[in-house]
């Protein structure tokens, strides 16, 4: 369960016997019940521009904005996001792009939007420091929570499959 290993183990230990039980797919289910629909990278870059343009208006501008079948949840990534500078015709022209696993294409929205708002935090904060996870809060106030139940998500499909 390498995605609950910061976690206290009275709590790893509950995540384990529903595992065991072949009830955790079941707990998921019940609290998160529809996935979202945003399948299409056009439809994901709208959901991510709503959420840009509602909580990080005056920020630099996202270039690209895509599911990517290369990110791997094995490497600990379920989404990316990289500022690239390039020399363009004498201008220094630098680049915002937002990249998420293609596994987050059938999951719950608000699986969705706590990848999202993390991408999104990194166009302002570019270190996982206070002020990353004080931004992350602001655009979603539930954000840790939503960040445990997408590391239990990831340990049930590590463990016996996707489940939308």
């Amino acid at each position: 369960m390498k995605y609950l290993l910061h976690y206290p183990d009275g709590v790893q230990a509950r995540i384990r016997e529903l595992l065991e039980q072949d009830q955790l797919a079941s707990y998921l289910r019940s609290k998160y019940p529809m996935v979202h629909d945003y399948p299409t990278d056009k439809a994901l870059r709208g959901y991510v521009m709503g959420l840009k343009s509602q909580y990080l208006k005056k920020s630099d501008p996202i270039s690209k904005i895509i599911y990517d079948p290369k990110i791997h949840v094995v490497k600990n990534a379920l989404g990316t996001h990289s500022y690239v500078s390039r020399v363009q015709g004498g201008k220094l022209k630098a680049k915002n792009e937002i990249r998420i696993s293609t596994l987050f294409k059938k999951v719950p929205e608000a699986f969705l939007a706590m990848i999202t708002v993390h991408e999104l935090a990194h166009v302002r904060e570019k270190e996982h420091n206070n002020a990353f996870y004080q931004l992350c809060k602001h655009m979603l106030p539930d954000y840790h929570q939503l960040e445990f139940d997408v590391r239990v998500y990831l340990t049930q499909v590590e463990e016996l499959g996707e489940i939308y």
